[in-house]
């Protein structure tokens, strides 16, 4: 579905636009739309934003978007605005593969619109220097040395990403990535905004709520980020999230013949391949040249678990203790080095977004302790482990804060109890913050991400974002609903930047 472009292509854009920034002091100017060039079915036009809202007429950036129109257009609503998340998730990339997400109703209702953030994908990147990016030291630090050479580097690191990148660096939080959202509502035609975002995604949707609470028709906000939580809540949530996504997985192997483990002690075998990765001596499929981190090994548990993609994991784990691969192996997952003249790094927004800084080793080593505690066979969660250093000492222009809602529209919010990535109590938080007008939906199952998962808790969200209808207050869907009008995916490795907190450098396929 999707055609990769190189990094250095990339790069050049990036060069390209700096030379020539157009201005953005009309900003709600209608989109010029064209069939895109990669996805000829879509339409793809740019949107001109400034660099800084508090300059509207200053230097500009293009926001790259995608639309399908709606396939009915006498039963037409409106635009849908979605955001996959990430950050680094490509709002474009969702848009293509609509028809494969959405269902046929959904589709036939609305103009279907992505767009890529800025310091994204398409919408000029947050770049660094590939050789800079490729000394990052291994994630997990076991010494004040490591810590002290992680801050370093990390200044290092961010000097170099905001001399590639250019002035946009300093402005990609999500309160500026909000103001985006209603320049494109604007430039649409739409006096509200109706808009649908996963993960990451919802951030961008609760600064949105926060800024614009008039501006708002419909916000589906799936699989919830917590904007409230300091540092050792954010980590202890993850890991007792991941902890238990991992429990599931583990429960269902006991149980089910089909399982690639069952019969065995699946425990005792993640604990063997964890200790192979600490030795150095475990190898990932097809990749001979270096062995596998304890966190790539980590990064299995966090995403086998989203889809949940079980039978998957269960083949990769034997595969790993020395069983035979399964049909399709998954690309390594994990922060890697990178080939090319740069690198993008969108863990920039995450480090704008959560003030993650962490004052020496000592009190690194008392999370890491924590995390362990909730998960003891997880032993922390990777994404936030490995964005966490880059964020070291970085300013956060965007710290977090409880959320102010005054509107009058009902927001819709969705989550699973067993999500290894967004944690349901994050969702339940959220609804908290927001007051009586945010509704939680509640599916009793796996995975990160609600919708498609089944009929209860798909077309609820599609009858509030078409009809503003929205389910009772401590709405849930159990298990094993009838999946007649949702649009299933194959079980497959989550390789979609899905995932919050990775670095879409890391990602391939």
């Amino acid at each position: 579905m999707r055609k990769k472009y190189s990094l250095f292509t990339a790069a050049f854009a990036v060069v390209a636009a700096l030379l020539s920034i157009p201005s953005a002091a009309n900003a709600d100017e209608a989109i010029a739309w064209a069939p895109c060039e990669e996805e000829p079915t879509a339409e793809c036009g740019t949107l001109a934003v400034p660099i800084d809202w508090s300059k509207p007429d200053g230097p500009a950036i293009d926001l790259a978007l995608a639309r399908r129109k709606a396939t009915d257009p006498a039963a037409r609503v409106g635009s849908l605005v979605i955001n996959p998340g990430g950050p680094g998730g490509s709002g474009v990339e969702a848009a293509y593969g609509a028809p494969g997400f959405f269902t046929e109703e959904l589709q036939r209702r609305f103009d279907i619109v992505g767009f890529d953030p800025r310091g994204v994908g398409r919408s000029h990147p947050v770049i660094c220097s590939a050789s800079v990016y490729n000394e990052m030291p291994y994630a997990v630090m076991t010494s004040q040395a490591d810590f002290d050479r992680w801050t370093a580097y990390a200044k290092r690191l961010r000097q170099d990403c905001r001399a590639r990148t250019g002035p946009l660096y300093d402005h990609v939080d999500s309160v500026n990535v909000a103001r985006d959202l209603d320049a494109i509502r604007a430039a649409l035609g739409e006096e509200k905004l109706t808009y649908y975002g996963i993960s990451y995604g919802t951030l961008i949707g609760q600064m949105y709520a926060e800024l614009f609470p008039n501006r708002i028709r419909a916000l589906a906000l799936d699989s919830n980020m917590d904007h409230s939580l300091g540092v050792k809540a954010f980590l202890d949530s993850e890991a007792a999230a991941v902890e238990d996504a991992f429990d599931e997985f583990a429960g269902w192997c006991d149980q089910e013949p089909s399982c690639a483990l069952h019969g065995q002690d699946v425990r005792a075998v993640w604990e063997r391949l964890l200790a192979k990765a600490r030795k150095g001596e475990l190898y990932y499929p097809g990749v001979p040249d270096r062995p596998m981190t304890e966190v790539q090994v980590l990064w299995q548990g966090v995403l086998g678990t989203e889809g949940p993609a079980w039978q998957l994991l269960s083949e990769m784990l034997r595969a790993l203790d020395g069983g035979p691969l399964p049909p399709w192996v998954p690309p390594l997952s994990g922060r890697q080095p990178v080939t090319g003249e740069v690198a993008q790094l969108p863990t920039a927004i995450l480090c704008q977004d959560y003030n993650l800084r962490v004052r020496n080793y000592k009190e690194y080593a008392a999370l890491l302790r924590s995390s362990k505690r909730r998960a003891p066979d997880m032993r922390l969660n990777p994404m936030p482990i490995e964005d966490l250093p880059v964020c070291l000492n970085h300013p956060t222009t965007n710290p977090q804060h409880r959320l102010r809602y005054t509107g009058s529209a009902p927001l819709l919010l969705g989550n699973s109890l067993h999500d290894p990535s967004t944690p349901y109590g994050w969702s339940a938080n959220v609804a908290r913050q927001l007051g009586p007008k945010a509704v939680l939906l509640t599916y009793e199952g796996w995975g990160h991400r609600i919708y498609g998962k089944d009929r209860c808790s798909t077309e609820p969200i599609d009858a509030y974002l078409i009809s503003l209808t929205v389910p009772p207050h401590g709405f849930r869907c159990p298990v094993g609903g009838d999946e007649a009008s949702v649009k299933r995916q194959p079980e497959a490795w989550p390789t979609d930047r899905l995932p919050w907190g990775a670095s879409i450098t890391n990602r391939s396929g």
